[in-house]
């Protein structure tokens, strides 16, 4: 079983909301004097009697992750120098190598590698397992000293030991930079179809969209005849990005809404800003199964506001809001507080975003040997809320049910995304076509 939720080797952050949390004293019942001291005594065993000297500020920061990333995948204690980490990589800017991570079995796997970045260049590929690092294995290393030890100083260099799938094992070798993500990609095809890649939800990701869509047009001659949305392996970011990205095609309603234990957990987002800016043009979203997060938030409004057809196969089904609680002077807890709901009241959590239309890459576009990775065979997921739990939903039209059976395959080859022989991007186009 997977231990640990999405990290990234020069990261990203996955569904961050600005929830209004702070550390305060509650009516809530406090530990008791005895499991309290159970942790004092513990720590003092450790202390005098372990093999090797270990501080008291280690073992409280490791009783701390411990206890938190023993809740569910996502949540997590960082310290000051990972919270700084984190802060680099929801503004795009970070230094590492590019990888999106989760901890299969006990084995560093990548998610997906992020465009342009030396992992990408690498050619590491979806599903990838890290056995080694400069030659050392990383069976038993947690999630966070495998960050460690990727990230480094920009033009540095890293060998990692990769298994993908039944070949044999290789090696390759990485030199770390400064990851500046371009999170918007564009390009107009001659018939006067726009294509639009997020790969993350970023800060500037919303502007970026709003300036390759303005441009698009410009170049259509002022209307774009179809467009599609390539969210496949796009792993997330920040629900403010999702929610400005997803009201650049809507006129009003909801967005998204995130419901949790407590009053101001409990939340609507609503179309923000000018409206559908592309109103009377089809369009269509791709998904796979390493979209999640925020692309689950913008595939399924679109979906539920009947805005675009969402196509490609199940997405990875990431519905949980960790909201960032600062620390003063002892870094963060990264907390699940909330569970996202599509306008119609659909959960995300573990369950996605079943597409309308469903389209599998072909077998030998998919990454050989790849796991299919979801969210709900990470160890301690939550299932989605009962439906009797759900919020209901805000109006008769905005509902849908999606495809009519989930697909779950092996994603494609992170190289031929937007090529010409992108299976999945051509059926879209196809679609688009039948459509005028």
């Amino acid at each position: 079983m997977a231990k640990s939720g999405l990290f990234a080797i020069g990261g990203f952050a996955t569904g961050i909301a600005a929830l209004p949390l702070a550390v305060v004293v509650t009516s809530f019942a406090a530990p008791s004097n005895s499991d309290i001291a159970l942790i004092v005594a513990v720590i003092d065993l450790v202390q005098r009697s372990y093999v090797h000297a270990i501080g008291p500020d280690q073992l409280t920061k490791d009783a701390l992750k411990g206890m938190l990333s023993r809740l569910d995948p996502h949540s997590d204690y960082m310290d000051e120098k990972e919270f700084r980490q984190t802060s680099g990589d929801i503004s795009g800017k970070f230094g590492g190598l590019g990888i999106e991570i989760s901890e299969q079995d006990g084995i560093p796997k990548v998610i997906a590698p992020i465009d342009d970045t030396p992992a990408a260049k690498a050619g590491l590929q979806p599903g990838d397992l890290i056995v080694a690092v400069d030659g050392k294995d990383t069976g038993g290393m947690t999630i966070e000293e495998v960050v460690d030890v990727l990230r480094g100083k920009p033009g540095t260099a890293v060998k990692l030991g990769i298994s993908r799938g039944t070949k044999t094992p290789f090696e390759v070798t990485l030199t770390r930079s400064i990851i500046r993500v371009q999170s918007v990609k564009s390009k107009l095809q001659p018939n006067g179809v726009g294509y639009v890649r997020l790969t993350q939800f970023v800060e500037d990701t919303a502007s970026g969209l709003a300036t390759a869509l303005s441009k698009l047009k410009n170049e259509a001659g002022g209307h774009l005849k179809g467009l599609v949305v390539d969210l496949r392996n796009d792993p997330g970011g920040l629900l403010s990005s999702a929610i400005d990205v997803a009201s650049q095609f809507l006129d009003r309603g909801t967005v998204v809404a995130t419901r949790g234990r407590l009053p101001n957990q409990t939340q609507v987002f609503q179309v923000r800003g000018k409206g559908d800016t592309l109103r009377d043009t089809a369009v269509v979203v791709l998904i796979n199964g390493a979209s999640a997060s925020a692309s689950e938030i913008v595939a399924g409004a679109l979906q539920d506001h009947h805005r675009a057809t969402v196509m490609g196969t199940q997405s990875f089904g990431k519905g949980s809001v960790q909201s960032l609680i600062p620390l003063s002077g002892h870094g963060a807890v990264r907390l699940t507080t909330a569970l996202y709901f599509t306008p119609s009241g659909r959960s995300i959590q573990a369950e996605g975003i079943t597409p309308d239309v469903i389209v599998e890459a072909s077998k030998d576009e998919q990454v050989e040997g790849a796991l299919i990775t979801r969210e709900s065979a990470l160890r301690g997921a939550f299932s989605r809320r009962p439906a009797a739990d759900k919020p209901k939903p805000e109006s008769a039209d905005t509902q849908t049910t999606g495809g009519s059976e989930a697909a779950y395959s092996p994603p494609i080859k992170a190289d031929l995304i937007g090529t010409t022989a992108d299976a999945q991007l051509n059926a879209a186009y196809s679609h688009l076509a039948q459509q005028r």
